[in-house]
Parts: C-alpha cells; structure tokens; sequence
C-alpha cells in the first residue's frame, strides 16, 4: 500500500492543481494588444517583406554614420533589482547586453537590493562595462508591510495561498519585490536623475543586435511605455484587484483619458479583467509616466487596499492595467526587434532583415502561438516548480 507522509503532501497538491489548471487554459486565447499598422510584422512566404520592415530603426542606411557616433544620449538607465546570490546569472546578462547594445551607447546601470552588495559583486559586475554602475539599498519602508496591514491576516492568507497551490503564493519576499516594483523602484534616490529606465532581471538573455537607441526612440516618439512579451495573469493570484481598479476609477473619473487602451485589458468594457498583461521582467518606459499624479494616485489607491499582501498582485498586472486605463495606442510600442528571453518564453523578431542580426529562432517565438499549447505548459511546469523551489529557499 502506497503511503504518503505529510510533508509529500503538500508539493503533489500543488502539482495536481497547477497541473488541472493549466489544462484548463489550454483552449484559452492569449490576446496581444492591436499595435499600429507601421509596428506589426508578419511571416510571409514570399520574397516580399513587410511595410513595417520600411525605415526601420534598427536598419539604418549602410552609408550613414552609425547612430550612437551621432546621436544625443537620454537620460535613461538600466535598472536591475537583484540578489548578491544572482551574480553569476547576472553576470552573463550584462555580457550579452553590452555586446547586443551598451557597449556603443554605454547607459548607466543602477542596482538595486534589499540589502547591501557585497563588494565582490561590485567589483565583478562593474568590470563588465565601460558605463557607470550604480548600487543602491532599498528603503526599509519599500520592503515591508506598511502601517495598515493586518499581519496576523496576511500570514494566514498567504499561508492559505501555498496551500492551493497559487505560484509564489506563500512567498512573503515575492509579495515585496511586485509591491516595490510597482510603486518605489523609480522613488529610490538613484533614479532622481533620469527620465527612462529599462528593466532587466538576471539570467534574461538578449539575442539580438541593437543599432539604434531604444531610450531615443522612445523620447523622439513620444512612448510611454515599451514591451516584448504580453500573456494572461494566474486569476488566482488577483482575485479583487479589478473591483479595486473600478473602484478607482469611479472615484477618480477626471484621471481616466477617453481614449486609452481599456480594450487591451477588458473585453467587455471595462465590466470585466480578462487577464493580459505586458510581462514586465522587460520593459522600456518614461519615468514620467510613473511619476505622473495619475499613476501615483492609482498605486496608492491600490496600495491602500491592501491586496500586494492579502492576494498576491504581481507589478506586471498592476503596470499594464495602468498602460490601458491611462496611455493611449500611439503611447505604447512593440519592441518587435529586441530578441528577449525570460524563462519560459522567448521573443524573436521574424522578419528576415532583422533576423540578420540575431542568433534567436523565429520557429521558438512565443508570439506566434495564437493558443496556449502543450510546449506552453510543459515549459511552464518545469519553470513554475524550478522557480518555486528558488524562491521558497531564497
């Protein structure tokens, strides 16, 4: 007779449920936001490329200097909350980022823990660019629970949420880095100076050169808000945070631009959440979009209500929900020529001129998946539990 013990219990439940749940979402559509017509690209059979391949930054003409000789520098910089633990998965991202991009236009890099860094990393992470690096310590205040949350309450919440197996659902470590990722990373007094930030987290991998300045870009086109990789969010992992952003909204109504991207984020009008998000492990955006009393009023008013502990809100949802009541179509671009991967998934440009200068392949874009199939999830599963296990150790 086979005989579970109770500390086997608990990693077969989680196990079980994720794994139901995911066949739940196997038929589930994953809707991408309508970018503008000059943004999109497309796969052809043919020798035609496409009208978004015309004047594309990252194809200039041979026969002009190149861009980072002739062009101003933003005040913009890359932004890395990390561990000292992550050094060596840092490490080879940096590499691949000043060989991709940096080590032509040499952005500053800003880093930032909850605790200080070790010099060792200092002295390794700093030897891997001729940029500025920057180390920083999180305020105590914005890596922990504010005055107004029951602790007694989150603790049994969350340890609820680990029990149902709700991915990180149990990690309080987790809970502070989306809390602080929404609403402190650009307070800290390292990004005073600056006007965009991109972010990066260890062990991503950039798979493509970059020959233009993408903080440039983003400043001379007037975006606000930059990404790769959009997916739907856990519902489990945010079960009132759309009520609460209604609730905003009908108490702030003079915030909200008639023309947004509510469509992105709402498929009824508003009524409903349907779960998409930008995955915000890579983003490029103007800070002053974060800044802005209109952002500031949303995280407070979401901060307040308590669900970064009570639930499990992560900053991708909070952020893209932010980008569709707030920005409209023409503010938000599609960085379709970045080659990005976050474990799991992986972004890789398919037209054939900007494949030339990248090692990513097309066939491997998550992009290209209309539905959620059985690589999706077999390649979850293997990073939801590798994942768990890091961060229920960390």
């Amino acid at each position: 007779m086979l005989v579970i013990n109770s500390n086997q219990r608990r990693p077969i439940l989680i196990s079980t449920v994720f794994l139901i749940s995911c066949i739940c979402f196997f038929f589930w559509p994953l809707k991408a936001p309508n970018n503008q017509t000059s943004e999109k690209t497309e796969v052809t059979t043919t020798s035609i490329s496409h009208d978004s391949i015309l004047n594309h930054p990252n194809l200039p003409d041979p026969n002009q200097p190149p861009a980072w000789e002739t062009k101003p520098r933003v005040k913009a910089a890359f932004v890395i909350l990390t561990r000292n633990s992550e050094l060596d998965a840092l490490r080879k991202t940096i590499q691949q980022l000043e060989s991709r991009f940096n080590h032509k236009f040499n952005y500053p890099y800003v880093f930032l823990n909850d605790v200080e860094f070790t010099q060792e990393f200092k002295d390794l992470t700093s030897e891997l660019t001729k940029a500025e690096t920057h180390y920083g310590v999180i305020p105590h205040e914005h890596w922990s629970y504010p005055d107004w949350i029951d602790i007694e309450k989150a603790d049994r919440l969350r340890e609820k949420m680990g029990k149902d197996g709700v991915i990180y659902g149990d990690n309080l470590s987790y809970r502070h880095m989306c809390r602080f990722e929404s609403g402190f990373f650009y307070r800290h007094p390292l990004m005073a100076d600056y006007e965009y930030y991109w972010r990066v987290e260890p062990s991503v991998e950039f798979s493509c050169d970059l020959e233009y300045d993408p903080f440039l870009y983003m400043k001379e086109n007037n975006k606000k808000y930059g990404w790769t990789i959009s997916l739907i969010e856990f519902e489990s992992t945010i079960p009132t945070l759309w009520q609460t952003v209604k609730d905003f909204m009908k108490e702030y109504p003079h915030l909200i631009p008639k023309q947004n991207l509510m469509d992105f984020v709402s498929n009824d009008g508003g009524r409903n959440y349907n779960l998409c998000h930008f995955w915000s492990n890579f983003e490029i955006a103007d800070l002053k979009f974060l800044r802005s009393p209109e952002y500031t009023a949303f995280f407070d008013y979401l901060d307040k209500s308590g669900g970064f502990f009570y639930e499990r809100w992560g900053d991708a949802p909070v952020h893209s929900i932010a980008v569709g009541i707030f920005l409209n179509k023409s503010e938000v671009h599609f960085f379709n020529d970045v080659g990005y991967k976050h474990d799991p998934f992986m972004h890789c440009p398919v037209a054939r001129e900007l494949q030339k200068k990248c090692h990513c392949n097309a066939e491997d874009n998550f992009g290209k998946y209309k539905y959620i199939t059985l690589d999706f999830i077999i390649n979850f599963l293997f990073f939801y539990f590798r994942s768990y296990t890091k961060f229920l150790y960390a």
